[in-house]
């Protein structure tokens, strides 16, 4: 077949959401195969190794492809048809509301669904089931720099300028991210910056690959990143460095912050990071001496119980030297689940109506209400955040039905977590693989992937997308929009809830008119004839939004706020029994719970299984040697894994990747203490002992 049968699209997996093409091979062992796409401007023709390989998991040896219900006689799994599978789904929802009520049915979603699925899927749970018992995954992976986000800016967009601007900056402070391996081709918009005269400043524990790109590595002890944000500040104010007609101009709030970050003199904050004073002098001279500058925040500062915090302090920085609302400048979050940015704006959220509306808003009730039509007083107030859910499954939760996660392997306390979904009383998980998660459920649904499907994602810029349709799946599997379909009907909705996902978009369209989110201007023809649309769009004859607040922020007044903000300890500190820091992360050849990249032969050559990465002095101290086993026990559990030995690493801290399941799983340790604002769990700090393993 020649290129031109192949149908352009986009990977499947992280957010940059990186154009390719599918060409068609009709092989049921490898049914597509993947065409470079030099025209999309995000990645320009780049893939990974996980986007090279995606088609792998369409293949019907690793996939489902027939619903399944458990057997009541002898507990296993069983092939079923579509009817039974939902039939048994909607009965036990009914049957669970009927006894207990409807917050005793909950609802989880995913950061990889489409936005009409995370759409419907709100839309489902709160009108179809009544419940305010819905959260997604994306709560682990985005929200403290979402919170923050609202709160200085009173807009929460990943990136708030397209990716094309970074190399164009006169300097990036990257925090907590390792682009090179979670979006290896973003690397070359660093890699740019530094050619064109650039500096790059990263802020890891780790001397990762992204950090040796790096003009300065700053390396401070996990936990500690709101210090040294407070501590850099110090300095622009003690060295005259503050954009003072900015502060006056487009701020609010800046006595108040600026009393805060006075109080973290450096040699404090050389204590509490372990970054040297001279080091933190270089910081702000590189960014401060560059006629412009952004700072982009990852997983690092903000999987914290004060996350929300740490990023604002990264926030008040770019606010304080005149660094954010103006051309090649500004705060940005680099996103990381493939919808990450729109599967938080359109209700699969515990407290978002779609178009990023707040539930508790009155008007915003009254808007998307009108669109569903139904009584806003109908619609169900805010529920629990995610580990909040999950921690309440086989209490007050008695049924679950989860769409496109895996929390077995991806939650925090995973051990408990697992205990807790197999308290339920029943469990429908809808997914493309049987996955540690899906194998507890009482029904499995069979659901169609990203190339046999049509659909809308939103990457980290805010850019909509559209992700074609290449591919015929399986005759034993339907979509989610499908599926959610058959389950409204069977639960006496016969209308509003539509299997086609161009229908869907529209609506979406009309619930998200005039909310901060608004993608009324956008259609699919859009989307196809631009390469994406950037919201906010509010009609079709306007251009999108590429560039955010250069002209105001999306506050009442238009000024962005400064939040003070003070240094404090993480919830779980180092002591006597746990002496060590542990930090998770990902590796550049599995992705997220590892779900489907473990199914990937290629992917798992390259990274077959999990991991503890020790410096040597560490090693040295407990005798053990490079590929010894080696335990790493908290509070919570243990995890089982080979040591791998490097400098590059804090002698203070370990890391473990957290793509696996069984005995080397990361997030059986770590700490589900929760940020008081975005209620993100403190995955990338708690205290843990090493122990060689007999």
């Amino acid at each position: 077949m020649s290129d031109a049968t192949a149908v352009p699209t986009h990977c499947p997996y992280c957010a940059l959401q990186c154009g390719m093409s599918l060409r068609p091979t009709g092989s049921p062992e490898l049914p597509a195969e993947v065409v470079d796409r030099t025209d999309f401007p995000v990645n320009r023709g780049a893939l990974c190794g996980k986007g090279r390989t995606a088609p792998s998991v369409l293949s019907s040896r690793v996939r489902l492809t027939e619903p399944l219900v458990r057997c009541p006689d002898t507990g296993d799994l069983r092939p079923a048809t579509w009817e039974e599978a939902l039939a048994a789904v909607a009965d036990g929802l009914r049957r669970t509301r009927a006894d207990h009520g409807a917050d005793a049915v909950g609802v989880f979603g995913g950061g990889g669904l489409t936005n009409e699925k995370a759409y419907t899927l709100g839309k489902f749970a709160r009108l179809v089931l009544g419940t305010s018992q819905i959260d997604y995954n994306g709560r682990f992976c985005m929200s403290s720099a979402a919170a923050a986000h609202g709160r200085a800016f009173g807009l929460d967009r990943g990136l708030p300028f397209p990716l094309e601007d970074i190399p164009k900056t006169g300097c990036v402070i990257l925090v907590g991210s390792n682009l090179a391996e979670t979006m290896p081709p973003a690397l070359r918009y660093l890699t740019e910056l530094r050619e064109n005269g650039g500096k790059l400043i990263v802020v890891d524990p780790r001397r990762t690959r992204t950090a040796e790109q790096a003009d300065l590595h700053l390396a401070p002890r996990p936990g500690t990143d709101l210090a040294l944000a407070l501590g850099m500040l110090h300095l622009v104010v003690a060295e005259g460095r503050v954009d003072e007609e900015f502060v006056q101009e487009r701020t609010s709030g800046w006595e108040a912050a600026r009393a805060g970050a006075m109080s973290h003199w450096p040699e404090q904050v050389e204590r509490i990071t372990g970054v040297s004073v001279p080091e933190l002098r270089e910081a702000v001279a590189m960014f401060c001496d560059a006629g412009s500058g952004m700072v982009l925040t990852a997983r690092g500062p903000e999987q914290q119980s004060k996350g929300t915090d740490t990023v604002g302090a990264w926030i008040n920085l770019c606010l304080a030297t005149g660094r954010a609302g103006r051309p090649l400048s500004g705060y940005g979050c680099l996103t990381g689940q493939g919808n990450g940015q729109g599967g938080r704006e359109h209700g699969q959220k515990a407290d978002q109506l779609p178009g990023y509306r707040k539930l508790d808003d009155p008007a915003a009730r009254a808007h998307v209400a009108g669109v569903w039509g139904v009584d806003p007083e109908s619609l169900p107030g805010p529920g629990r955040s995610a580990y909040e859910l999950l921690d309440a499954l086989g209490g007050d939760v008695k049924a679950l039905l989860l769409m496109g996660s895996n929390p077995v392997v991806s939650a925090p306390h995973a051990a408990h977590v697992e205990g807790r979904l197999r308290s339920l009383d029943f469990l429908a998980v809808a997914d493309v693989v049987l996955s540690e998660t899906a194998a507890l459920a009482d029904v499995v649904l069979p659901v169609t992937q990203w190339a046999e499907e049509t659909g809308t994602m939103t990457n980290l810029e805010g850019r909509v997308l559209l992700r074609r349709r290449a591919l015929t799946p399986p005759a034993g599997v339907r979509s989610d929009l499908e599926a959610l379909h058959g389950l409204a009907g069977l639960l006496g909705w016969e209308k509003g809830f539509s299997a086609d996902p161009e229908e869907v978009f529209d609506e979406l369209r009309r619930a998200s008119a005039g909310g901060p989110a608004d993608y009324a201007g956008i259609s699919y023809r859009r989307i196809e004839e631009e390469q994406g649309v950037f919201w906010p769009c509010p009609d079709e004859d306007h251009g999108g939004t590429p560039r955010l607040f250069l002209d105001r922020f999306a506050t009442p007044d238009g000024r962005a706020r400064f939040v003070p903000v003070v240094h404090r300890p993480a919830a779980e500190e180092t002591d006597a029994e746990y002496p060590v820091v542990l930090t998770t992360g990902r590796v550049v050849s599995q992705y997220q719970s590892g779900a489907q990249t473990r199914r990937v032969a290629e992917l798992n050559a390259a990274a077959p299984g999990p991991f503890v990465e020790l410096h040597p002095r560490l090693a040295e101290r407990l005798g053990v040697a490079e590929g010894e086993r080696l335990a790493v026990v908290s509070r919570r559990g243990r995890a089982v894994a080979p040591a791998r030995i490097t400098t590059a690493i804090r002698p203070d801290t370990v890391f473990m990747p957290f793509h696996w399941a069984g005995e080397g799983r990361a997030n059986t340790l770590v700490n589900p203490a929760l940020d008081p604002v975005s209620r993100m769990p403190e995955f990338k700090v708690c205290a843990v002992r090493l122990e060689r393993d007999a």
